[in-house]
């Protein structure tokens, strides 16, 4: 029972019930998951509007769509026909781990001059000028 109010009312640590909800009514069967725990989801009948099956991720945590792997992104957006979970790309050597988006967090870079921090701005070299319209 604690399980389902959670789910109620702690919906930012995975799906929805209304999610679930539509998940099992379109016959939805889970085709796999990533590193991040992330589940994904593709129906079992047609009903997208390009004649494709509709694919979903259920986050595990909190909703970032920068923590979906490059493969599992081409999979979502019918890139790949076949999910990384049966068919996995090779890693090439130029990628990188994954790095969480901190936009909108305490951990945001801000520089120098940033209206949310205490750090004063460089000062402008002699070479600038400020624009005046009453310059010619």
């Amino acid at each position: 029972m604690l399980g389902f109010i959670s789910k109620i009312f702690i919906w930012w640590n995975d799906a929805t019930p209304g999610t679930l909800l539509t998940l099992s009514r379109r016959g939805a069967k889970k085709v796999g998951e990533d590193d991040y725990g992330n589940r994904y989801f593709e129906e079992s009948g047609v009903t997208g509007p390009d004649g494709n099956k509709r694919r979903w991720v259920i986050y595990k945590g909190y909703a970032d769509a920068s923590r979906v792997p490059s493969d599992w992104h081409g999979w979502l957006h019918h890139t790949f026909d076949q999910p990384p979970s049966e068919a996995p790309l090779p890693r090439q050597v130029w990628e990188k781990d994954h790095h969480p988006n901190l936009t909108g967090t305490v951990y945001a870079y801000r520089p120098t001059g940033s209206l949310v921090t205490s750090a004063k701005r460089q000062a402008s070299t002699g070479d600038y000028e400020a624009w005046s319209p009453d310059s010619n």
